[in-house]
């Protein structure tokens, strides 16, 4: 039987067991990827366990979210990442180069490598036909000393495109409808691979845009061919060598299958506050908006900001607008000023900002309060724009500049104008100049320190009884975001775990932090629903809680990511056995739970009492004997620390 694309890269890079879904496998890691929100603590974990230099293929660091230097701390922490990028062999991509994840395409990405990078978004180097997958920083810091990467196989599912896409219906269009169809939750535990004839009018940034956002169906990965376009878009960055042909075989089969007829597709759009509140832009069209922003990571190519220049030519952005334009490479925004793009863009009234993630982490550009803002990033969890009470919807460049026109939102294919056509340079700007490339020795390095950079906690060996309060309870869909928040008031913090706990879960909850103290050494429980963790892979949403005493997280189900991160810093992550189980919990009650190493060991149910009430639920772990001893020994880091990695 012949094999899919997904099947060809794990198989080609499979270390450890057998590629049965819903086994545990560990697999071989080519390259890493970090960006400064989580390098940090990357760095400070290769320190803590004494890794000397890296053992990748190539391993890059990205300054690209914490750009607004308010203070010393960011520019402080960018010197800490150039100096540990020095002594432990990691190119280094300096402020103002660009958003990581294309950036790292057009440099580095290479066809039937594999990619781990501490940052959710990772999977969108599977464009090229990578095997790219996201993941908590203590995971992406023992895969740079050497260390395989495990997880559970996942299923793979085909998606069928057929067709071509009409004009004002783009790439974003294409995985909102996949959002509308299998929402938030319905990627866990799955590889989307995109196959099928629709493939040819996609190009390699196109694939880009489906494969950002597949993490936010939740996806393990998504994946592309390697294939004609793949090996166009190589060789226009001059690295035409580095392409490989990679399909699937004409037999291939997959354990589910979906299909998109890109011929039928309308603009659509994602209302607040989640990625899968998708309908069509006509059934919004005309709510008043006061901001409509093009860029980030989920909308990175230069047509993205070509396309929405030549809507808005000629004509002037509404003046209760604020045109925002984040471009995400320095490259393709020197490609927009050879092309003119750019001149039309601040004729039109745009605003340009440096390249970098910028308000798709609440970096800046926050909205007005209770206004609208239209915007091409990936997400719009709530408050994650930086305004508390944010009205954030999720558009393709298209939507987003017909808007910014209009000052409402507005279907562009309304607009009194032909759909435009845009072309790239005929070479493009590549300039290698903002990338640092490590010495080839850097044991005499100094790790350059302010002082705001802390050492990480050390946590214990895993309690053999939890008793405590349920500190809080949320509902289902709880983002990273919503546990510990981005933004320029926080993520400056993220190199001190001390200061930056003081805001977990303070947008659910600011009593929280003071609650929470109280019982920091006896320690306390989270109970949650469904899809508990989803969104950004920043273990900080674990570290800062573990540090304020939270011991287990009793939830219906976990997000992939935020359940492995639990797992490395030694969090007890259990799922009720009978959901049902969730409504009999209230905030306050003392739970208990007694002989935890014997009993997951044992692989049965753990016994959930609850004192208050006298009940009992039973819950599962879902662990490999390997993730088992992990949470026993308290984290990887004790684990390597105790000689057992």
């Amino acid at each position: 039987m012949g094999k899919n694309v997904a099947q060809k890269l794990i198989e080609s890079h499979l270390v450890k067991g057998e590629m049965t879904p819903g086994e545990e496998i560990g697999i071989k890691i080519d390259q890493t990827l970090t960006q400064d929100a989580t390098g940090t603590v990357v760095m400070l974990e290769l320190e803590a366990m004494d890794i000397d230099r890296v053992k990748t293929e190539i391993s890059a660091q990205y300054v690209d979210h914490n750009l607004l230097q308010e203070d010393f701390k960011n520019a402080d922490d960018h010197l800490f990442l150039r100096s540990a990028c020095q002594k432990y062999g990691i190119w280094y991509s300096r402020a103002g180069n660009g958003v990581s994840h294309p950036v790292h395409m057009e440099r580095f990405g290479i066809p039937g490598k594999t990619l781990l990078g501490a940052d959710s978004h990772t999977p969108a180097a599977g464009s090229l036909g990578m095997l790219a997958i996201g993941a908590g920083g203590l995971e992406v810091a023992l895969a740079m000393a050497g260390q395989p990467f495990f997880l559970k196989m996942p299923r793979i599912m085909g998606v069928k495109l057929t067709g071509t896409l009409p004009d004002w219906v783009g790439a974003k269009d294409i995985i909102l409808e996949m959002l509308r169809r299998h929402t938030v939750k319905g990627g866990v535990g799955w590889i989307m691979e995109y196959y099928g004839p629709g493939l040819e009018c996609l190009t390699a940034m196109d694939r880009h845009v489906i494969a950002n956002m597949g993490a936010e169906l939740g996806a393990t990965t998504t994946v592309f061919p390697s294939d004609q376009e793949a090996k166009r878009f190589l060789e226009r960055q001059g690295r035409g060598d580095d392409w490989v042909e990679l399909v699937p075989d004409s037999d291939a089969t997959y354990d589910e299958y979906e299909e998109i007829n890109l011929s039928e597709l309308v603009p659509l759009i994602a209302c607040p506050s989640s990625p899968d509140n998708v309908v069509p832009v006509k059934e919004v069209e005309g709510r008043e908006i006061y901001q409509s922003m093009v860029g980030s990571s989920a909308n990175p190519g230069f047509k993205d900001f070509a396309i929405a220049a030549a809507i808005v030519d000629e004509n002037q952005v509404n003046d209760g607008i604020s045109f925002d334009i984040n471009p995400s490479s320095r490259q393709i925004l020197e490609d927009l000023l050879q092309g003119g793009y750019l001149e039309m863009l601040v004729r039109a009234g745009a605003r340009i900002h440096q390249p970098g993630c910028n308000g798709c982490i609440g970096m800046g550009q926050a909205p007005a309060s209770g206004r609208n803002s239209l915007r091409t990033v990936p997400r719009n969890f709530p408050g994650r724009s930086g305004t508390k009470e944010d009205s954030v919807y999720l558009c393709s460049p298209e939507t987003a500049a017909a808007s910014a026109i209009t000052g409402r939102i507005t279907d562009p294919r309304s607009l009194n104008m032909e759909y435009p056509k845009v072309s790239e340079p005929e070479i493009l700007s590549v300039n290698l100049g903002m990338l640092l490339a490590p010495p080839e020795d850097g044991r005499e390095i100094q790790l350059e320190k302010g002082p705001n950079i802390k050492p990480l906690p050390t946590f214990p060996p895993l309690f053999h009884t939890i008793e405590g309060p349920v500190t809080l309870k949320v509902e289902n869909d709880i983002s990273t975001d919503a546990i510990l928040p981005a933004g320029a008031k926080v993520l400056p913090f993220r190199s001190n775990i001390p200061e930056i706990s003081k805001f977990v879960f303070g947008q659910i909850d600011e009593s929280f932090y003071e609650r929470a103290l109280k019982h920091q050494d006896s320690g306390h429980i989270i109970v949650g629903g469904l899809n508990y963790g989803q969104g950004s892979s920043r273990e900080h949403a674990v570290i800062a809680p573990n540090y304020l005493g939270v011991k287990a997280v009793l939830v219906k189900s976990f997000a992939r990511i935020h359940w492995q991160n639990l797992i490395n810093f030694g969090i007890l992550p259990i799922t009720f056995a009978d959901r049902n189980d969730y409504t009999k919990i209230d905030q306050g009650d003392i739970l208990s739970i007694e002989n935890i190493p014997d009993t997951i060991r044992a692989g049965t149910d753990i016994n959930v009492v609850n004192d208050t009430k006298g009940e009992i639920y039973p819950a599962k772990h879902n662990m490999s004997p390997r993730q088992v001893e992990i949470l026993c020994n308290g984290g990887i880091i004790n684990m390597h620390k105790k000689g057992l990695i």
